[in-house]
């Protein structure tokens, strides 16, 4: 997404805890991993860096990536006919700035059968998404009634707000 905004950059990959303290609201809850996933990167690199990370929020629960195909297809039937929230924390930092955010995506899916699910999540095998699923997937095209909010945000970066944010480094 970074590409087709037209940013250069570079992936660092850092291993990071993604446990946060219960106490936090879900917006305070993917701030928290996104500083973790910014801090985890700093001290090997002086460019300003850009570190998000995606939660899933179906009423008070925050639901994070499947461990395996039955949780994937579990996830997928609470969120299946219902809305939930996606929720993006972002840091952008350098050696002399931080700014850090959380956007908000409402989504509503159709109601699938389970047998829809259970092909999206053999054929798709989303487990290492937030929510078991991928709205650029066949999902996001079938069963996916109404997004309010940022679209790439549900991608996993709002694109035009980090965008906006970069003006300010």
């Amino acid at each position: 997404m970074l590409q087709w905004a037209e940013i250069d950059f570079e992936i660092i990959v850092a291993a990071t805890d993604e446990d946060y303290p219960l106490h936090l609201s879900p917006p305070d809850v993917a701030i928290y991993i996104a500083k973790q996933k910014a801090a985890a990167v700093k001290s090997r690199t002086d460019k300003t860096i850009i570190a998000a990370d995606t939660i899933v929020v179906l009423g008070n629960e925050i639901i994070g990536k499947p461990v395996d195909r039955q949780d994937a297809v579990s996830i997928l039937e609470k969120l299946n006919g219902n809305h939930h929230q996606v929720i993006t924390g972002v840091t952008i930092l350098n050696q002399q700035k931080e700014i850090s955010f959380a956007d908000i995506t409402d989504v509503e899916f159709h109601q699938l059968t389970k047998e829809q699910l259970e092909f999206y999540v053999d054929k798709y095998k989303p487990y290492d998404k937030a929510g078991a699923y991928a709205i650029q997937e066949w999902i996001g095209v079938v069963g996916i009634k109404c997004v309010k909010g940022d679209f790439y945000n549900v991608m996993g970066l709002p694109v035009s707000r980090v965008v906006q944010a970069l003006k300010l480094f």
